[in-house]
């Protein structure tokens, strides 16, 4: 073939590849709700162009943000298709999740029932306040069209006054675009009579849906705390991220029904509350918002190379979630102090809780932060029937991180040249989020050493991410004039929570490695009858006939074990409780470094 030729073919080929492309089907969704009082909505999907073999079609069993499997298809029933003529089609059920359509033409149109009644940030819900829809619960989809672009229209209740809210793309009415199927199972929807905020920052729109029974001036207060978190986040990273359509959308559902949680996405969160209707709207969840915007950045777009792609037919496994969740819980609390929504004595006496659930966890013993952000699966909302030892093995890694947080960046600020962690993550932000880059932990370990140099970085990944060493507290906050010291180092303790009842003293727990009524061979389900001699039937808390003892003296305990009466000998241990409070005395160099910790940006 000669060379004018073969440019002629290449030409023919791009043109029409290009049409091919440009005319690749939609796959068409739409959702009512007329039965919503009984948490039903109905589901079609309508299928074009597709290939002479069985459509698979599925419900998903994850959700973005979370790591655990969620059994969504229990929910759906009535399932029913049919082809271009309306001819009903065979179904069959290869597998729990799936559906299995055959004999189709080309064009298959699949129906369900779905069944939600929980509003959070997992879940869907339907009933005549709302239809609170998180994507994987509610709409099924095709293997082998993922790739698809996507319009759905949603058929509200006008009736109820119900708008919708999301961070698809607008089309018209009520109808909306997304690009791919895994951009739509990323885009929860609010479809409420709901208030509606907005303001723009550097050419952006940030919008708040907000469903819950309030006054236009509180819903204006709250609104103004809102954009006072995202302009401090802003701070943090530099910039805002380029927003899919310039917009990002707060989905925010304060009713009675829901449940209280938060879920980020890559342009919108689900921030959810059950308010009481007749209760004030204050800052309700505010710290949630906090949370969840700050995943704009590290998470959605500083994203673990282990959740890349997301899967959404398998649990999603992460070493990173000590940094990305974690990181992002130290500064969900301070960004609050930061934009004067919680005063600095409010924010550094809440560590103390974060640090004496991390310090005196016996959970180091088993897992590293890496090991303990494994445990996702087993603990973000996943639930099981069989006891586990939860209590001493396991530290949640939003807390773990968020500790590991706060002494990476007190660190940073002793170092010469004015370091600290808000640089650093913008260096992580122009390395890998702005770039959508995903990272590993090495890769953030690297980016350490080039902020804060190689010694530095190695010293606190070996002792404090790959190990489970801890933080010298007491010096790093003394840099900052907080005083870090035991709440009550005189009082006696049995190192795990004994509640009364019935003049028997319970384990609320697993007894915890360590403590007293772990070495005294004391477990949950033993009922105790006395300590050093008291009965329990005459006290009315463990903590009150505690008062007159002291660390380290010897006490029998008498317990009933299977109805079998066992009397122990336990060593009282030491109150291992911190607090945490500003320092009146600090010399002017710590108070100066407070201030430019906790200022307003």
């Amino acid at each position: 073939m000669n060379i004018r030729l073969l440019s002629i073919c290449s030409i023919f080929f791009v043109l029409i590849t290009s049409v091919t492309s440009q005319a690749q089907p939609t796959t068409e969704y739409q959702i009512s709700f007329e039965n919503a009082v009984h948490h039903e909505a109905e589901v079609e999907i309508h299928y074009t162009n597709l290939e002479d073999k069985i459509l698979e079609v599925r419900m998903s069993r994850t959700s973005p943000g979370r790591y655990a499997l969620h059994e969504f298809a229990k929910n759906v029933y009535s399932v029913s298709a049919v082809d271009e003529n309306g001819k009903e089609l065979m179904v069959t059920r290869p597998n729990p999740h799936q559906w299995n359509v055959s004999g189709h033409d080309g064009t298959v149109t699949f129906r369900y029932t779905l069944f939600a009644n929980r509003g959070d940030g997992t879940y869907s819900q339907v009933d005549e306040t709302h239809a609170h829809l998180n994507m994987p619960a509610t709409f099924a989809w095709a293997r082998n069209y993922e790739h698809r672009s996507i319009e759905i229209n949603f058929n509200v209740r006008d009736d109820l006054n119900w708008k919708v809210a999301t961070q698809l793309k607008h089309l018209d009415g009520n109808r909306y675009y997304a690009r791919d199927l895994a951009y739509f199972l990323d885009s929860p929807v609010e479809i409420a009579d709901f208030f509606m905020r907005e303001e723009m920052v550097d050419g952006q729109n940030i919008r708040m849906a907000l469903h819950t029974r309030a006054a236009e001036q509180e819903v204006d207060e709250y609104f103004e705390n809102v954009m006072a978190i995202v302009r401090s986040q802003r701070e943090i990273f530099g910039e805002l991220p380029e927003l899919d359509y310039s917009e990002y959308t707060f989905l925010n559902c304060f009713m009675p029904n829901a449940s209280r949680d938060g879920m980020e996405h890559r342009n919108s969160t689900i921030v959810t509350n059950s308010k009481p209707l007749d209760e004030p709207l204050g800052n309700t969840s505010i710290s949630t918002v906090s949370h969840e915007f700050i995943h704009t950045w590290n998470v959605e777009r500083i994203r673990p190379a282990s959740l890349e792609p997301f899967d959404f037919e398998e649990a999603n496994m992460s070493g990173e979630l000590w940094f990305a969740e974690g990181f992002t819980s130290y500064y969900t609390g301070l960004i609050l102090a930061r934009a004067g929504i919680q005063s600095s004595e409010e924010y550094v006496e809440g560590l103390a809780g974060g640090l004496n659930y991390v310090i005196n966890s016996p959970g180091r013993r088993y897992h590293n932060p890496v090991e303990m952000s494994y445990q996702a699966p087993f603990v973000d909302a996943a639930t099981s029937v069989d006891p586990v030892n939860r209590e001493n093995t396991f530290i949640s890694y939003y807390t773990y991180g968020s500790v590991l947080g706060l002494a990476l960046d007190l660190s940073l600020r002793q170092m010469e040249g004015d370091n600290n962690l808000d640089d650093f993550m913008k260096q992580v932000w122009q390395r890998f989020g702005k770039t959508e880059i995903p990272y590993s932990v090495r890769d953030i370990q690297a980016t350490l050493a080039d902020y804060a140099g190689e010694t530095f970085s190695d010293n606190f990944f070996s002792r404090y991410i790959y190990d489970s060493q801890m933080p010298d507290y007491e010096q790093l906050l003394a840099t900052v004039g907080v005083s870090f010291e035991r709440a009550n180092p005189t009082r006696a303790s049995l190192g795990t929570a004994v509640e009364v009842d019935n003049g028997r003293g319970f384990l609320q727990t697993n007894a915890i490695v360590g403590s007293p009524l772990y070495e005294a061979g004391v477990e949950q389900g033993d009922e105790i009858i006395s300590i050093a001699g008291i009965p329990l039937s005459n006290v009315e808390s463990i903590d009150r006939l505690l008062e007159s003892m002291n660390p380290g003296e010897s006490v029998e305990i008498v317990f009933l074990r299977r109805g079998e009466e066992i009397t122990a000998e336990a060593e009282l241990a030491a109150d291992s409780t911190y607090k945490t409070e500003i320092n009146p005395d600090a010399d002017s160099v710590a108070v100066e470094r407070r201030e430019s910790w906790l200022s307003k940006n």
